[in-house]
């Protein structure tokens, strides 16, 4: 977790209940409020004129979002939703900020944790250049595992689903599940029902 939880109770934060598929905030909206996942995952996305999907990200249990829009008067631009059931401790924009000044060295997590967000995205913009499917994956898992500071084979479980993996890496879902398994074969991954090991 990003701010302990505690601390941002303390402060008059409520905890908010998302159904799947429901809107936390959309595109052009302003930020209003410090937003963390207590449980579930959240899709940032934005549409295409054509209709198509783009997924930025999807943060799960322990992360916040939205939070560099608190910095700024620009509104979001993109949507936040939650692809599973979640909850999400929301914080006053205003409370929020007060924190920060109380406690600097929570805006050096903020800074550190939006810095390694923005790697991410950097290194997923970098999979349009690619076009060796098991190379995005290796390129994912790697990052991911690194992470986390796993570093023993198999001790990682990938926190996505397969459908979840192709939007992240611009693949089809067929291509991903054909992959993974070209991957359990080299004994780069380790499968278990649907769940993935790296």
């Amino acid at each position: 977790m990003i701010i302990c939880e505690d601390l941002l109770f303390s402060r008059g934060a409520k905890l908010e209940k998302y159904s799947a598929s429901e809107s936390v905030f959309r595109e052009g909206s302003s930020a209003k409020y410090y937003l963390q996942i207590k449980s579930g995952t959240i899709k940032l996305n934005t549409f295409l004129e054509d209709g198509k999907e783009f997924v930025h990200g999807l943060p799960f249990e322990g992360h916040c979002f939205g939070e560099s829009y608190l910095f700024t008067d620009h509104g979001y631009a993109v949507n936040a939703i939650a692809v599973t059931h979640c909850e999400i401790i929301k914080l006053p924009k205003n409370k929020f900020l007060e924190i920060l000044l109380e406690k600097p060295e929570l805006m050096l997590e903020i800074n550190r944790y939006t810095a390694d967000r923005l790697h991410f995205r950097y290194m997923i913009s970098s999979f349009l250049a690619i076009s060796d499917p098991m190379i995005k994956l290796q390129k994912l898992f790697d990052h991911l595992k690194n992470y986390f500071g796993c570093k023993e084979v198999y001790s990682f479980l990938i926190p996505y689903t397969r459908q979840q993996i192709a939007t992240l890496t611009g693949l089809r879902v067929e291509t991903v599940i054909r992959n993974v398994k070209k991957m359990q074969e080299q004994n780069l991954v380790k499968l278990d029902s649907t769940k993935i090991y790296y």
